[in-house]
């Protein structure tokens, strides 16, 4: 598969739950807020900056992605999107499928269980998805390759995860 798209696909960082706040309304945890900058340090390294990214309208969501972009080069477009909070597989796809032809890397920032079920749609799940397949931690990203078009979006190749405890601090 001759990869034209990448999307990565991304679950927010670890939340606090200890304050009683509706969840929606749930910020990062302590932890949350020391792991998510690893990830765009690692988009950096990877050369996986998103174009545009779709993030859930979660505070959590938002947290984590104003860490991770504070970490690139230059932080691209954000549009938040209400049915990215608690999507599904259909709602994450229409999400990806909206974009613009032009951007070639997308980023999707969402919550279990939308992000592992959609990269596995998109994926499958042979020996390749195992990580994902296994758990798809608080933090993590799946890095997807695709030579569909976003408004064909159908399959997709993984072909990197980050998980936060691999990063050493």
């Amino acid at each position: 598969m001759d990869a034209t798209r990448w999307l990565i696909v991304v679950r927010h960082a670890k939340s606090d739950w200890s304050d009683g706040l509706p969840d929606h309304e749930r910020p990062l945890a302590p932890r949350g807020l020391r792991d998510a900058p690893g990830l765009g340090r690692w988009l950096v390294e990877e050369g996986r900056i998103p174009e545009l990214v779709v993030c859930s309208t979660a505070r959590r969501t938002r947290e984590t992605w104003l860490r991770v972009s504070a970490e690139l080069p230059a932080p691209p477009p954000v549009e938040y999107d209400d049915d990215l909070y608690g999507a599904d597989v259909p709602e994450l796809l229409n999400a990806a499928r909206r974009t613009p032809p032009e951007v070639t890397t997308l980023a999707l920032v969402g919550h279990e269980p939308g992000v592992s079920d959609v990269t596995l749609h998109l994926a499958g799940h042979g020996e390749d998805t195992l990580p994902v397949q296994t758990k798809f931690p608080t933090g993590a990203a799946a890095v997807l390759a695709t030579s569909d078009s976003w408004d064909a979006l159908r399959t997709a190749r993984l072909v990197a995860f980050f998980r936060p405890r691999d990063v050493t601090a």
